[in-house]
């Protein structure tokens, strides 16, 4: 009898990146194995900041409403604080992800969907469970020794960590998603740019209700600037709301050339106990790890028929809340390319879009991340905190600033500029949500690029352009109200147009691959009673987008075309790898 497990797809890892995966697969029919070395999925929050196109393929995928239901709300994330302690002296705050009045409304122009804090340890179930119980197979204390491909497939070897004994698992494609270190990454060879191990951090997981110090300022995040601390080359330490307020994450440095310090309970409690500044809460330290800050990103996300998803290709510090939403959109991005390779809808040339297309926002991110830590570095010039010093000095120049000196009101004012300046990493809404993809997946339509209105990196904004997302409008549908973004993904190309539109809707439902048709107008299926699509479709009422699985438009033309099919069936060739 064989030992050789078979299937369509493996993936190796059960982190944001291999769970997403693994639903998408399963969610549109892919046979799929998951294999994590690991006794259980992650049992600690790691990442958690939950951005607006995350919950759009999370809404897709059909768990979004799960996802709501265990996450802090975006209202209770958005004051981020810098202080002394928790319990001692604020020195300002920063309206952040999204709670901005001014920023609110941009989020909620751009999505149907709000952005979230939902921990790992909570989002890792959710993905897992909706893909097993739509047919992932999950195998854990399984651990991935190596791999091999040939024309046909890949055969990876797996040890089951509880028997000991090996066996192969042989799949027409491997997907790497194990984190940090990847190993499949190092096995593929995949080139990569940038440096790991940059700076040092200790994560420490505790309880304390710290109600009094946090409820009338409701944040995730709390920047306690404090001698000795140097997260990720940060001159402060972090507290970090894992649930409101008694489940907190604590992040504070150490000399990364001198190595992690003892992680003894007692060590943990005295840092707790530093940023917290109250000695008479009562605190409970259920976990502390030490991890590196990385400054690195893979230039190819391939190799044959071997892929890399999330950490395993973009390695970062957590600055911005970029990491597992990066990591699910990528596995978004390839799950849909690999589902109509296999099915033979398209040539496996469609593939080579995954690393056009991912392997810069990737690179984005990266530098994001790692600026966003050099930018904190203006808080403390205010305080002339930079230079050595001892903690009375330090202390001094924070009072300082209270004085009535004219030196002291250009600290104020500098103080409070740096603190604003942080809205690129707390309020960066067109990092979150203006990818543009250039790739053989993507037709474009011969029109000059406009560029960005507005900073790109703090401001969304909407295009229908292809390569770009869908832009988000509320449409009507009968008593319904439901976003453009709702008619489009469930693993199928959609075809929108409006009144004028018929040869569009024919030559849709000539083509080979499946195509889903929304017509938007008055007494059509879809109405637009607010304008909006109209003002951002940037095509005429019998114009046409062609809009990918993934929600991406591939393919536009402004206006009505006898030769619509003519004209489709060659955009589709070319986004198949089929011209």
């Amino acid at each position: 009898m064989s030992t050789v497990v078979e299937t369509d797809v493996l993936i190796v890892g059960s982190g944001p990146a291999g769970a997403s995966a693994a639903l998408a697969l399963s969610t549109y029919g892919v046979p799929n194995i998951v294999v994590t070395r690991y006794a259980s999925l992650a049992d600690t929050p790691r990442a958690h900041i939950t951005n607006q196109r995350t919950m759009e393929v999370l809404r897709d995928l059909g768990v979004e409403q799960d996802v709501i239901a265990q996450a802090t709300p975006q209202h209770l994330m958005g004051n981020t604080t810098f202080c002394t302690s928790l319990a001692g002296e604020e020195l300002g705050r920063v309206r952040s992800w999204g709670n901005d009045p001014l920023a609110q409304a941009e989020h909620e122009l751009a999505s149907p969907t709000r952005m979230c804090d939902m921990p790992q340890h909570l989002m890792e179930p959710v993905l897992v469970n909706a893909a097993v119980a739509r047919g992932t197979r999950l195998r854990f204390e399984t651990e991935y020794l190596s791999h091999t491909q040939d024309a046909d497939g890949v055969t990876a070897t797996v040890r089951d960590r509880l028997r000991g004994d090996t066996y192969e698992i042989r799949a027409q494609y491997l997907i790497g998603a194990d984190g940090g270190r990847s190993k499949v990454a190092t096995d593929a060879g995949l080139p990569m740019g940038g440096q790991m191990g940059v700076a040092g951090s200790i994560n420490i997981v505790f309880e304390a209700d710290l109600t009094r110090y946090t409820a009338h300022r409701p944040s995730t995040l709390y920047w306690v600037l404090a001698p000795g601390a140097t997260v990720g080359g940060i001159g402060a330490g972090l507290v970090r709301c894992v649930r409101p307020w008694t489940e907190w994450l604590i992040v504070w440095g150490y000399d990364v050339a001198a190595g992690a310090p003892d992680l003894t309970t007692e060590y943990a409690e005295s840092v707790v106990r530093k940023l917290v500044g109250d000695d008479d809460i009562p605190v409970t330290v259920k976990s502390s790890s030490a991890w590196t800050v990385n400054e690195m990103y893979a230039e190819s996300y391939a190799n044959g028929r071997v892929f890399c998803a999330g950490d395993a290709v973009h390695r970062h510090p957590p600055s911005n809340g970029l990491g597992s939403n990066t990591s699910i959109q990528d596995a978004y991005n390839l799950a849909w390319k690999l589902k109509l390779v296999l099915d033979g809808t398209a040539h496996p040339r469609l593939l080579d879009s995954y690393t056009a297309e991912r392997a810069p926002i990737g690179r984005q991110i990266v530098t994001r991340a790692n600026q966003s830590i050099r930018e904190t570095a203006p808080i403390f010039e205010a305080l002339d905190g930079l230079s050595p010093q001892t903690p009375e000095q330090l202390w001094a120049n924070i009072a300082a600033r209270k004085d009535t000196t004219e030196a002291a009101g250009k600290q104020r004012a500098e103080l409070r500029e740096a603190i604003a300046f942080k809205a690129y990493e707390f309020n960066a809404h067109g990092v979150d949500l203006n990818q543009r993809y250039r790739s053989g997946a993507i037709v474009p339509d011969g029109t000059p690029d406009p560029g960005f209105a507005r900073d790109p990196e703090l401001h969304h904004q909407p295009s229908s352009r292809p390569g770009a997302r869908l832009p988000h409008a509320w449409i009507t549908s009968g008593s319904r109200t439901l976003s453009t973004l709702d008619t489009v993904g469930r693993g199928r190309f959609t075809l929108l147009t409006g009144i004028g539109g018929e040869d569009w809707v024919r030559a849709a439902g000539a083509q080979e691959v499946e195509i889903a048709t929304v017509v938007i107008g008055p007494g059509q299926e879809y109405e637009d009673p607010y304008g909006d699509w109209s003002r951002l479709s940037e095509i005429s009422d019998a114009g046409a987008l062609l809009v990918r699985p993934d929600g991406f438009v591939a393919f536009r033309h402004a206006s009505a075309a006898p030769d619509a099919g003519e004209l489709l069936t060659d955009a589709l060739r070319s986004i198949l790898g089929r011209a």
